[in-house]
């Protein structure tokens, strides 16, 4: 592991398995709190690559959307309504 820049890392090289499988780095997986049965997110760019991300980050970042979203909508309603 390598930290080319305060809290980014490089991690190294993994390998994918005949089932398309990989195992992340025991650093990484100590950085991010990854433990076995987590669910993880992978996205991908065809020119940027491939982001893999916890989901219930995700989940956080969504409800905080939902939410600011919902703020929205019953103050338009509110005006719509004077």
């Amino acid at each position: 592991m390598t930290e080319v820049e305060k809290g980014k890392f490089l991690y190294g090289t993994v390998t994918v398995g005949e089932r398309g499988q990989i195992v992340l780095p025991i650093e990484a997986r100590k950085h991010f709190n990854i433990r076995p049965g987590d669910k993880l997110l992978v996205a991908g760019d065809l020119k940027r690559g491939l982001a893999i991300m916890k989901a219930n980050i995700l989940k956080e970042v969504a409800l905080k959307i939902l939410g600011v979203m919902g703020s929205r909508t019953k103050g338009e309603q509110s005006k719509k309504e004077e």
